[in-house]
């Protein structure tokens, strides 16, 4: 397999999010006057080519003129089955598999099932904004319990987690591996949450969509894999898309092996008209569990490197600090101790330096103070941001 991570693409003017629509969003959001000019390195959307093993697969599926109703096969199932057990030592059964157009979207639909308007869900902060902003869009009341910032990233307080759990909280929402921290948790911290989950008869979401972006060193602990997880209610959600860089195929799956949650979710699911992934879809997913390794493991290598680099230019800044995550190719830059707020951190970055990050308060309000920054890009654009990084607090 010919992998070339090095290779630049231009990827304006083809409906990307990440370097098209992203304009009018920051051009008003900071009333900006200049767009054209600013490096998108913000949403975790990667600027690599997806694996050829997954192109071919759909290419051979289009080669087939007709595009009738579809189900996901048995064979589709069972690469998925390999590869978290490959991956990760996690069996799973196939048919605790469900499927969804998208991790934020199967998250949705767990929360609408197994909840009520007014309910409490619980998350820990900083968190993917998804995290609160579809429980709240479902006018649930969302309970958030900080994590503690450490010089390696984050750690729970569990005293304080337990505390929230007994008032009432239904649902509690896991981000593993942590997105936007990169903190890959413990299999003691994924077994305390699981045991706090049982204790309070809380519902479990565990969102695992980082899982294989994992450097060395650490290894994901599929939350349903720990002591005691057939006690619990868990349903974890898993994808390719990020993995692969496949967002746009919409593709995830809710793994429930308990029967009772499952059938309540497969309620849901055809109450609203959901089910099978597409057909283009299904063929894209079995390809990159089948024969994905080889380009995964390139990926991991090469974005290590870029934060490597990153982190090592960033470090030399005054009141800049950055560390390694244990997983995923974002870096989570902490700029408190250069005393700017964030509004003119955000208006230094694109103004001067013509850099589009993210802000950290986007993650909650304990996400303030810091900046999320993609590295899942040619070197060459990652050179390139960190320059514009300096200019910008220049």
């Amino acid at each position: 397999m010919s992998i070339n991570f090095d290779e630049l693409y231009n990827r304006k003017n083809t409906n990307s999010l990440k370097w098209d629509l992203f304009k009018e969003r920051y051009k008003a959001q900071y009333n900006l006057t200049d767009v054209d000019d600013i490096l998108p390195m913000w949403v975790a959307d990667m600027d690599f080519a997806i694996p050829q093993v997954i192109t071919e697969a759909i290419k051979e599926r289009l080669n087939h003129p007709i595009f009738g109703y579809s189900y996901v096969s048995d064979s589709c199932k069972q690469s998925i089955q390999n590869w978290f057990k490959r991956k990760h030592d996690w069996d799973i059964d196939a048919k605790s598999i469900l499927f969804h157009q998208g991790v934020v979207p199967a998250m949705a639909t767990i929360i609408e099932t197994f909840s009520n308007p007014g309910d409490k869900i619980c998350i820990s902060t900083p968190v993917y904004p998804a995290f609160f902003s579809i429980p709240r869009a479902q006018k649930r009341e969302v309970v958030t319990c900080d994590l503690i910032a450490k010089d390696n990233g984050y750690e729970y307080d569990f005293v304080a987690l337990e505390e929230t759990f007994k008032n009432d909280v239904k649902i509690y929402v896991l981000c593993n591996p942590h997105n936007p921290g990169g903190v890959v948790w413990s299999k003691e911290d994924v077994e305390t949450i699981v045991q706090l989950c049982i204790k309070y008869d809380v519902l479990l979401i565990s969102d695992e969509i980082h899982a294989d972006i994992v450097f060395d060193g650490y290894k994901h602990i599929p939350s349903l894999t720990v002591k005691d997880a057939d006690k619990a209610k868990i349903v974890t959600c898993i994808a390719p898309t990020k993995t692969f860089n496949i967002a746009g195929i919409h593709a995830a799956m809710m793994v429930a092996p308990n029967s009772d949650l499952r059938n309540k979710l497969i309620q849901n699911l055809q109450a609203h008209g959901l089910g099978e992934l597409n057909l283009l879809a299904a063929a894209a997913v079995q390809a990159a569990y089948d024969k994905g390794d080889e380009w995964l493991e390139a990926l991991t290598q090469y974005v290590s490197k870029n934060m490597d680099y990153v982190i090592e230019e960033l470090n030399k800044l005054d009141g800049i600090t950055v560390t390694k995550p244990n997983a995923t190719y974002l870096l989570w830059i902490d700029y408190r101790k250069t005393g700017l707020s964030e509004s003119e951190m955000m208006h230094r970055l694109l103004e001067k330096g013509k850099l589009a990050l993210e802000p950290g308060s986007k993650y909650e309000e304990a996400g303030r103070g810091f900046l999320r920054i993609n590295v899942a890009c040619p070197f060459e654009i990652v050179k390139d941001g960190v320059e514009r990084f300096k200019l910008s607090l220049s």
